[in-house]
């Protein structure tokens, strides 16, 4: 039952703040930046690498797909292992990992050698993503300065992956695809002397429990088999036995992950943390506009490369209005408005910007103006996204006591990495199938083969982003519906020692 005065089990909430918190905010961003843009730098270099390296077509995509399934597999046991192990700890071992396997895949001399660098990249992020995000957690507990801190980390997280595009076309383009691996040493070096220097971890923080190994296990099977599930539908087809195969599989991964997490005495995902009301609203619309998100990323990547000519570095650059617009979005929307209404009010609105702007890309044709269409219809999506984003990434760890905030913090990683997977193969599939139909009925026309080829690409981009428009839609009927999250400040949230959340100061619970 909810009281009224802090109690001492919750020594963090009665710390007073850290006066490094700022400086550490910088380093945790630089590696958020990092793990962020390494979800996307590597798909325009990848065209490079697969012909230098000799890289089959079959296993073109494992080069995407070796990265998503370690991250998007490990993520709550890296999460489990920053509340256990301590979060600066954590964060440090992450960015020294990763760097090391991004230097593999730069001197990387055949597939083999390019698919493990990848997969260990993502063992590595699983464990650096959720310890960066539970750091602003535990480190920000000022209802103001929360939203400021968290405004920063959405605006980088949302548009991280277009600084992908753009950072991944100039490497590309003027130097080498290696530079696409390389270029995560310095900022890996850069954030792990600033975490060894001006981080430090609130103390009271840690959840020293057992390892929950059966929970690790059947989570780590059961994410990585359903975001291998998706991935095998956009290569064999949706109704294929394999792709079936997988998605039963993981079904029962994950149903049998939730009934050995309601029994154990030390769960890796404690189902208090799902129960929410909020936190579940959050992560089941971040996870929706993640999957639309990404299917954008890739059909405007093709449609500016392939239809309209434009080069990697061209390309890139063609996303700055976006990434203007999440900045925007996250920092002087978000964060100025984060303490002043409910957040559902900021979601919701956001999801319907970003909705907008989709509706707009579905009248893409062969001769599309880029500042008549595609440009209007990126700011609409950057404003949206990053207005969303803010109260989304300060809401995850929203009620949770800070032994729970590793966790809570995967959970929000979770529906990203899950979701973009699910919206690379699941849109790609319906963009392919309305290509395909398209030049089939088209094939009698009298323009050329050429121009047939494109004008039916085009039309399964425009198809898919109608479904992106409605799934953009859901989000944000979602975020209206669940989120009952209010505004006016700090309010202490706790209840008793049987389980449910500890007290720990959290912005804008009154409702």
């Amino acid at each position: 039952m909810p009281r009224t005065s802090l109690s001492k089990t919750a020594p963090a909430a009665n710390a007073m703040p850290d006066p490094r918190r700022w400086k550490a905010l910088i380093f945790i961003a630089i590696a958020q930046l990092m793990v962020v843009l390494d979800g996307t730098i590597v798909n325009i270099a990848l065209p490079s690498a697969q012909s230098d390296l000799g890289i089959s077509d079959g296993n073109r995509q494992w080069v995407i797909t070796a990265y998503a399934l370690a991250f998007g597999g490990l993520l709550l046991f890296g999460g489990r292992i920053a509340d256990m192990w301590g979060r600066r700890r954590t964060f440090i071992v992450g960015l020294i990992g990763f760097a090391a396997a991004s230097a593999i895949g730069g001197i990387a001399v055949n597939t083999g050698m390019l698919l493990g660098a990848r997969a260990l990249q993502g063992v590595f992020g699983a464990l650096l993503a959720p310890s960066a995000l539970s750091l602003l957690a535990v480190m920000f507990t000022e209802a103001k300065e929360r939203a400021k801190a968290f405004g920063i980390f959405g605006a980088i997280a949302g548009g991280g992956g277009a600084v992908g595009l753009i950072l991944g076309g100039v490497l590309t383009e003027y130097m080498n695809w290696r530079w696409t691996f390389f270029v995560n040493i310095p900022f890996a070096a850069v954030a792990a002397l600033g975490a060894v220097l001006v981080i430090r971890e609130p103390s009271g923080t840690r959840n020293r429990a057992p390892l929950d190994i059966p929970g690790v296990l059947l989570s780590s099977l059961g994410l990585g088999t359903l975001v291998y599930g998706f991935t095998r539908a956009e290569s064999s087809g949706w109704m294929a036995t394999s792709t079936v195969s997988l998605f039963v599989a993981a079904v029962v991964l994950l149903a049998s992950f939730v009934l050995v997490e309601a029994r154990v005495k030390a769960p890796l995902l404690p189902l208090r943390v799902l129960a929410e009301r909020n936190r579940a609203g959050i992560y089941l619309s971040l996870g929706l506009a993640i999957i639309a998100m990404f299917g954008m990323f890739l059909f405007l990547t093709y449609y500016l490369q392939i239809v309209k000519g434009y080069t990697p570095v061209v390309t890139g650059l063609a996303f700055l209005p976006m990434i203007a617009g999440m900045i925007t979005g996250s920092t002087q929307i978000g964060a100025r408005l984060m303490t002043r209404v409910p957040a559902r009010l900021l979601m919701g609105p956001g999801f319907v910007s970003a909705a907008l702007g989709m509706l707009l890309l579905t009248q893409l044709d062969i001769n599309t103006s880029y500042a008549g269409v595609i440009l209007p219809a990126q700011v609409l999506l950057g404003l949206g996204m990053g207005t969303a984003f803010m109260p989304a990434m300060s809401l995850a760890t929203h009620g949770v006591r800070p032994s729970d905030a590793g966790v809570a913090s995967a959970m929000i990683n979770t529906s990203q990495q899950v979701g973009g997977a699910i919206g690379t193969a699941l849109l790609n599939t319906i963009a392919a199938s309305a290509t395909t139909a398209y030049a089939t009925s088209h094939a009698a026309g009298s323009g050329g083969v050429e121009q047939l080829r494109l004008q039916a690409m085009v039309h399964g981009y425009a198809t898919a982003i109608w479904w992106a428009v409605g799934i953009l839609a859901l989000a944000a009927t979602i975020a209206f519906t669940f989120i009952t999250v209010g505004h006016g400040g700090t309010k202490v949230v706790s209840s008793s020692e049987d389980g449910a959340e500890d007290e720990v100061p959290v912005p804008v619970l009154v409702h």
